[in-house]
């Protein structure tokens, strides 16, 4: 045979090999948006029983009840369930699981937690409790009503939206990968990888001992790759896959004036106020565009690779409709780059700022003290303790005097200006090649789901100790966001659109069926 047909040959084998895998993958999906179809209203009913238990991370007495909760969702799906525990006693377990399946050549782990912010419901919109969970037609801020409470039977409307803490954040992982395992195991589909669950009850408290759960069942949760249901999808609503986070770290000033608060008129041209030597120690830190104007803040970047940076050119621009939703007119960011372009950089936030009284009970005082919060977060390259000690180092330039401790009276009358700085635990940022061939079987599985094209993004703007997933447990890590955009999570009103949580399941099922 001539090799020019011998080459049309093998195109059209290969074109065909193409079209029928495609028409197999859409077979599937096709199942498991029949079976969401099918049970909507049961898979909503449970959900908002689950959300129905207060899940802030601090409260040891509904934790353990979350925690019994997804060990009874996990045993009816038939998958054993077990608590994971580090050395450290009385800390949140992580819930585990495993459906071993015979002769498959590797095993995909499915992470997300159950834990969530604290809540101050009188911040709530009037008529909702942060764990009485409800329905809305949209973003109350933005116009959305109550629709009330979910009525069991009732029509399940996909363009809705469930208002409770955790509704997005992150009980909407668990609940979504738990029924993509069962809407596969009812629709008779098999699963092509081992797979395994991690629900950990911690990380909004930092994952402080998610290293000790790791180094303790190192060998439970071994696994060739870990996906992290965490987070939302990009702001124009496409399927998103996030190769990597940025680490963070928060940091605490206390800037020291006099003893006690002084008459603002007997002492005012004489007393130092502390609240002004603070803010302008912030301002010294930014400039008008936001560049960090910190010694060295950027210097240990990693740069991104040429995939990376072809990914990121194709990330839609979203910025006009954030404008507009969010009421900003200009961003504080460099107009040369887009949004994507800037989330992969290392930031420094004032995220608490606080001196004296304002509003009914400002006095007029010169204040005894003025504190701040920052709030850093890291890229690739990047180190927890050299980013502090960056910003440390700055502070010491502007001639202050840096302690841990609160000032003593010697050391007040001998320095002109203190702050005591605290340093907290955080982690460093975590990336993972998108041309690995697991990163590559990922984004194809999702891809098929969907007529739109996936975003892809080297690294999400928030964080998550996935670095640990790394250097513990020897495994590569890729986020796969399912909630909306505009879910308020850490805030009031938190929300998650149904339809997402629908496609959310089917994300996942893709994954725990492909090739």
């Amino acid at each position: 045979m001539p090799n020019q047909y011998k080459k049309i040959l093998l195109l059209s084998i290969g074109f065909q090999l193409c079209v029928s895998t495609l028409w197999a993958q859409d077979v599937k999906n096709q199942k498991v948006k029949q079976y969401i179809a099918k049970n909507d209203k049961a898979m909503l009913e449970e959900y908002i029983k689950f959300l129905s238990v207060p899940n802030v991370s601090s409260d040891s007495g509904h934790i353990p009840k979350d925690a019994a909760f997804i060990v009874q969702m996990m045993e009816q799906r038939g998958i054993k369930a077990s608590l994971l525990h580090g050395t450290t006693p009385n800390v949140n377990p992580a819930v585990y699981g495993e459906i071993t399946v015979p002769h498959a050549k590797r095993t995909i782990g499915f992470y997300a937690h159950y834990d969530g912010q604290p809540v101050n419901a009188r911040q709530w919109h009037a008529g909702l409790e942060p764990f009485s969970p409800v329905l809305i037609t949209a973003p109350l801020e933005n116009g959305g009503t109550i629709i009330g409470p979910y009525k069991a039977g009732d029509t399940v409307n996909a363009q809705w939206r469930i208002t409770a803490r955790g509704s997005a954040d992150d009980k909407a992982g668990v609940m979504a990968i738990l029924n993509a395992a069962e809407a596969i195991k009812q629709t008779s589909q098999k699963l092509s990888s081992n797979i395994k669950f991690l629900f950990e009850g911690e990380e909004e408290v930092g994952s402080t001992h998610l290293n000790e759960i790791f180094e303790t069942n190192k060998e439970n949760l071994k696994t060739d790759c870990w996906v992290i249901i965490d987070g939302p999808r990009n702001v124009s609503g496409r399927k998103t896959i996030q190769f990597g986070v940025r680490g963070d770290v928060n940091m605490s000033l206390t800037v020291y004036g006099a003893k006690r608060p002084l008459h603002s008129g007997n002492y005012g041209n004489w007393a130092p106020n502390p609240a002004l030597v603070l803010v302008q120690l912030l301002a010294s830190m930014k400039d008008e565009n936001g560049h960090v104007l910190i010694k060295g803040f950027y210097d240990d970047v990693v740069p991104l690779t040429a995939s990376e940076k072809e990914a990121l050119a194709k990330i839609p621009s979203t910025e006009e409709t954030l404008k507009k939703d969010l009421g900003i007119h200009k961003p504080e960011g460099n107009s040369s780059k887009s949004m994507a372009e800037l989330l992969m950089l290392p930031t420094l936030n004032i995220s608490g700022l606080q001196s004296a009284n304002v509003g009914e009970l400002k006095a007029n005082i010169i204040p005894s003290k003025a504190e701040a919060a920052l709030d850093l977060r890291m890229v690739l390259g990047n180190d927890v303790e050299r980013q502090q000690q960056k910003v440390i180092d700055h502070i010491t330039s502007k001639g202050f005097h840096v302690i841990d401790h609160d000032p003593t009276d010697e050391e007040r009358n001998q320095y002109d200006k203190i702050i005591k700085v605290e340093k907290e635990h955080g982690y460093n940022a975590q990336r993972t090649s998108m041309d690995l061939p697991i990163a590559k079987s990922i984004t194809a599985a999702i891809a098929a789901t969907t007529t739109e094209p996936v975003v892809l993004s080297p690294s999400a703007g928030g964080s998550l100790p996935l670095y640990l997933f790394e250097t513990i447990l020897g495994a590569k890590v890729i986020s796969v966001p399912i909630a909306n955009y505009d879910n308020n999570q850490h805030a009031e009103n938190e929300n998650i659109k149904i339809r997402f949580l629908w496609e959310g399941i089917e994300t996942i099922a893709a994954i725990m069926q492909m090739k």
